[in-house]
């Protein structure tokens, strides 16, 4: 895959040009200054968002691009509990403020509390003093803001619990969870709130919640925050008996770093849900996890890793588990652990990985009898999407590579990262599979064990892109292939390392969060993509990784491997901050990040001989 190195120096000999993200004022245009506001969005970009992070939101606008005015002299924002009290401003009105600020503006109003529903709009003066109409009213909603707000307890299969000593097979194991339950008529809205210790995949009534989301919640420091988030399920409810299932593996909260397998599968990864249905009548009922759900890990699924891959088994393939009318007679009750008040859960601040993107295989050519290799066109990120003819009882293997050395599967730099699945079939026929709880960067797919009497066709398989869900800006175009390519490249390197962190790289048994190559590369990626939430989520876990002597890790978060601090990486903590306030304006990326860049000056202070700091430093 492509560093953020080499990313950088091409952007700089691209010179790509700053693309608006938003939040940035627009004062030019041609029409009546009645036109009003546009483009409204909170926080670092977010539109009508659903569980929302901040208790007093920022609320930014564009002035409309075909205007007379040159500049806005003046603002009103109008903040309401519900559209109909939008005149009156129930919640805040700000009445008219000379100010030219068209983003970053704080709410001042009533406080707000979890869940709460915001309405709002704003209008703008010229510089005439003539004032536009009301824009659009936006709404907000924000999410479980404190641990107080959760019912609900952690919960897990009985056998992982650390008490019985599981072995690491059974922790790599995923647990899969069960919860009927009973609602009367006439619900006027529900919201799932749900996270995990590990990786979560949630359905109702046998739907997926959120079918385009993956790898969720996403990695933070467990130990200090772990990020929740907030779904609408309102319309997969019925009246009468309704079903919450929801599979569960450890991914990075019990996965290993490089090749320190005795930390591999250690942690057992653990649930929490709640969800929350109001009656059109004012009633309410919760639906909280705790030990009366169900739980088996005998799914399909019977190994997941981030680093190693995926293991099915399809005669374990459980018809239904996620409807009403299943069975679960022989399913444990759940193992529950409470909240720990020192860990903080709080809904997540930028959007998860999702599928991006679907690529189809170019090219597909056979190595050997029953063996064939499938060109996805281009370095990705993601999974693959199979529909393979197989053979009852003959396992087909699943291996991925970037490149071909001499025509051969080449797996070396993925150094001790085995990236491959299995699927084991019991019956003849095609299966459907698509891995769920793992990822890698590759081009190459090799499929083995398949029925070698059929001939591999491209449509076999298909590469699901996958990364941070973010809005793309960069669009370089030249009469010069090359210069073409390289952009392109520029853009692929971004996508498949923005993976919920910075990561360094996708693929090897590595994958961290490197504060050196962010650093580098956080300015030409606000040229190319609308990223800023993504940046401000991940410094909340540099200052949580902070050491009370000041001192940053080289990566974050941190899994101990290299425990020795650097500058030009630890230098990402006063660099980043302020490369993203040049962007963007927003001073609070810079007051949020004040007394960390503080501290890591004054560790360096703590290493300095002769006037010179003497911390440890890497080559390059």
């Amino acid at each position: 895959m492509k560093t953020f190195f080499s990313s950088t120096i091409a952007a700089a000999v691209l010179g790509v040009s700053l693309l608006a993200t938003g939040c940035h004022s627009v004062t030019v245009g041609t029409e009546a200054a009645s036109r009003e506001p546009v483009n409204l969005k909170v926080g670092e970009g977010f539109v009508e968002p659903m569980g929302y992070y901040e208790s007093k939101p920022r609320f930014s606008w564009q002035l409309p691009q075909q205007s007379t005015s040159n500049f806005q002299s003046a603002y009103q924002i109008q903040v309401a509990s519900s559209e109909k009290y939008i005149e009156e401003a129930d919640l805040w009105d700000s009445h008219k403020i000379e100010d030219s600020s068209t983003s970053w503006v704080a709410y001042q109003g009533v406080p707000l509390n979890s869940r709460q529903q915001l309405f709002w709009r704003v209008r703008s003066w010229n510089e005439h003093h003539q004032v536009s109409a009301w824009s659009d009213i936006h709404s907000v909603e924000l999410g479980l803001l404190q641990n107080t707000d959760w019912l609900a307890q952690w919960i897990g299969h009985p056998d992982t619990a650390l008490g019985e000593k599981p072995s690491r097979q059974l922790i790599a194991t995923p647990q899969y969870f069960r919860k009927t339950f009973e609602l009367e008529s006439n619900v006027r809205q529900a919201r799932l709130y749900v996270t995990a210790k590990g990786l979560f995949k949630p359905f109702i009534n046998g739907q997926s919640v959120a079918a385009k989301d993956v790898m969720t919640p996403g990695w933070t420091p467990y130990s200090k925050r772990i990020e929740t988030l907030t779904y609408d399920v309102t319309a997969m409810l019925k009246d009468g008996d309704n079903a919450l299932a929801t599979s569960l593996a450890g991914g990075w909260y019990s996965g290993r770093v490089f090749e320190f397998f005795e930390t591999d599968h250690v942690l057992p990864p653990r649930l929490l849900v709640q969800l929350e249905i109001e009656y059109d009548n004012g009633n309410t009922k919760v639906i909280a996890s705790d030990k009366s759900w169900k739980v088996s890990q005998n799914g399909p699924i019977t190994f997941a890793s981030t680093y190693d891959g995926e293991s099915y088994d399809q005669s374990l393939e459980m018809v239904n588990w996620k409807q009403v009318d299943f069975n679960d007679n022989q399913w444990a009750d759940s193992t529950v652990e409470p909240l720990d008040a020192n860990v903080k859960l709080r809904p997540k601040r930028h959007a998860p990985i999702r599928v991006i993107d679907t690529l189809q295989a170019v090219e597909v050519f056979s190595s050997d009898q029953g063996v064939a290799v499938f060109d996805m066109g281009q370095n990705m990120v993601g999974v693959p999407q199979l529909r393979v003819p197989v053979i009852e009882g003959q396992k087909v293997t699943i291996r991925y590579a970037e490149a071909l050395q001499q025509g051969k599967f080449y797996t070396e730099n993925y150094r001790s990262a085995k990236v491959t699945d299995s699927y084991n079939p019991n019956q003849t026929g095609d299966i459907d599979y698509t891995p769920t709880f793992t990822y890698r960067g590759f081009r190459y797919v090799e499929v083995s064990g398949f029925d070698a009497t059929q001939v591999p066709k491209r449509d076999w398989v298909s590469g699901l892109v996958q990364h941070s869900d973010f809005e793309l800006l960069a669009d370089f175009d030249s009469s010069h292939s090359k210069l073409n390519k390289l952009s392109e490249n520029i853009v692929w390197g971004l996508r498949g390392n923005f993976y919920d962190i910075p990561l360094d790289c996708p693929q090897r048994d590595e994958r961290l969060g490197w504060t050196g190559d962010a650093q580098v590369f956080v300015t030409p990626s606000m040229y190319m993509a609308d990223v800023y939430g993504f940046w401000s989520a991940w410094l909340e876990s540099v200052r949580e990784e902070q050491g009370p002597d000041g001192k940053i890790p080289l990566y974050i978060p941190f899994v101990k491997w290299i425990d020795f601090a650097s500058s030009g990486w630890g230098d990402a903590v006063t660099i980043i901050p302020w490369e993203l306030y040049q962007m963007t304006g927003d001073e609070t990326v810079l007051s949020d990040n004040y007394q960390m860049m503080r501290q890591w000056l004054n560790y360096h202070q703590l290493q300095m001989k002769e006037d010179r700091s003497s911390m440890m430093t890497f080559g390059d």
